[in-house]
């Protein structure tokens, strides 16, 4: 790893190496591990859920990745929206029938939290768990933090793993809500207001 690592963005030809490192540092997240205990079906399934809740930042050039694909962010600019249809078609083809009830009000939380004034919304960030702890992720917010303060716009995202709320506050994102449902783990939306 060089001293001072690089954020680029990620363009087709590094999206596979992306959404991977996704995939990895999501591999112990409560909330994907509850949807997906089994190994093999997380390991099937997760790759399509990136493409579908994420995917976009890809077409928008917003899909940023560290240093040989160590850390990787899929941002959503103002008016992006996550692939609801394929969300859908990933959920059905994966829902266990005991969780699909509390899977439904979680996505209500979700929908129900989401900002309505323009925002950068961060449907996904992760480091391969190799190289967690080497500050990659604090790097990538910095990066595109940036961006939100150079266009005056506000950044959103959803903490689905309690451990990263901390780094979310360093970087100005305030818990404005709590959403749970059954035997769901809880999730944490947290907004950074517009400077």
């Amino acid at each position: 790893m060089s001293a001072v690592p690089e954020v680029r963005t990620a363009d087709a030809s590094l999206q596979a190496s992306a959404i991977n490192t996704i995939v990895l540092g999501f591999a112990a997240d409560p909330m994907t591990r509850w949807v997906w205990p089994d190994s093999s079906e997380y390991l099937g399934m997760m790759p399509r859920f990136v493409k579908a809740f994420g995917g976009r930042a890809f077409e928008h050039g917003s899909a940023d990745i560290t240093d040989g694909a160590r850390a990787a962010a899929l941002w959503l600019p103002p008016g992006v929206e996550p692939d609801d249809a394929e969300m859908g078609a990933v959920m059905q083809g994966a829902l266990r029938p005991e969780i699909a009830e509390d899977i439904g009000a979680v996505l209500k939380g979700m929908a129900e939290h989401h900002p309505r004034e323009p925002h950068w919304y961060l449907p996904l960030i992760a480091a391969d768990p190799k190289w967690i702890g080497r500050g990659l992720g604090a790097l990538l917010m910095q990066h595109a933090l940036r961006r939100c303060d150079e266009q005056g716009v506000a950044a959103y995202l959803e903490s689905s793993n309690p451990r990263n709320i901390s780094l979310y506050e360093r970087h100005g994102f305030q818990i404005i809500g709590r959403i749970q449902s059954g035997s769901s783990p809880v999730m944490t939306p947290m907004l950074r207001p517009r400077s």
